[in-house]
């Protein structure tokens, strides 16, 4: 049976609240909120507010944009949130990839190199403080604060295969001009090839569409011309799910075969299906 998590932001307190609970009830495993400074809602305040109204749920950044943080407030945020809620937190951290984030603080956006290195020096500095070397307080309450990479950069899926202990994938390529949107690489071999770098470190897959329906080849034809891929490369690519329950479910059994992948996370639009995936 795969596991499920969800990525949401808050709009409004109740609202927020009530979907924490939700997520809990209905057997999602974590609650992630996102980290675009500016854009979005702060992902540790949130996830402390969800952490007041849940007991079992798992909290966590997805991701955390190593470019614009400090570690000792990082390790601070994520070492609070895992004390408010009893053990609970996970940090999620990638590379950054939005430039108006690194302009906004100052900074000029390093290439790739630059970036990637810059992200494995802020994980690693976070987790040492988080493990008592220069913070003092708050300590965490885990003995190891669970780590998730996000990203796709090979050198950093080959450092997260060392010290991760969940990896993101999302299958995004190339960052375009307006600075958010990817080109994407969700054919099997792209697939193939990054699920191999990630060795040991159990995979994650992040849903950027799914869709309960009695069609799935016009959905899956659908999304394949938006992303200029055939049909046929759309329906086997692990990122996106159509078909009925049973379908899908299929898919899933066939993702895990194929790449051993037991572990989603989708968005608040696909709540009710994620649901019904996880029932019975």
């Amino acid at each position: 049976m795969a596991t499920f998590s969800l990525q949401a932001q808050p709009d409004h307190a109740a609202g927020w609240l009530d979907l924490a609970r939700r997520a809990e009830a209905a057997g999602f495993h974590t609650l992630y909120c996102a980290d675009h400074p500016g854009s979005c809602a702060s992902p540790f305040v949130s996830l402390a507010a969800a952490a007041a109204v849940t007991s079992t749920l798992r909290l966590g950044s997805y991701v955390v944009n190593a470019g614009i943080r400090e570690p000792l407030l990082l390790a601070s945020d994520v070492a609070t949130l895992d004390l408010v809620s009893g053990g609970r937190a996970v940090l999620g951290i990638g590379a950054g990839h939005t430039p108006a984030e690194w302009a906004a603080v100052g900074r000029e956006r390093p290439d790739v190199r630059g970036r990637v290195a810059h992200c494995i020096t802020v994980a690693e500095t976070t987790l040492r403080m988080l493990a008592g070397d220069g913070l003092a307080k708050p300590r965490p309450v885990q003995d190891r604060v669970p780590l998730l990479f996000g990203g796709g950069n090979t050198r950093l899926l080959r450092w997260a295969a060392d010290h991760a202990d969940l990896i993101g994938l999302t299958g995004l390529g190339r960052t375009l001009e307006d600075g958010h949107s990817h080109t994407v690489r969700w054919r099997p071999a792209d697939v193939d090839a990054q699920v191999e770098l990630c060795g040991a470190v159990p995979v994650e897959a992040l849903v950027q569409h799914l869709e309960i329906t009695e069609d799935a080849g016009a959905t899956y034809a659908k999304w394949a011309a938006e992303a200029e891929l055939s049909e046929a490369e759309m329906a086997l690519a692990p990122y996106v799910l159509a078909g009925t329950v049973t379908e899908i479910r299929a898919k899933l059994a066939e993702n895990e075969r194929r790449w051993g992948l037991t572990r989603y996370a989708v968005r608040v639009p696909a709540f009710e299906a994620a649901v019904a995936l996880m029932a019975g």
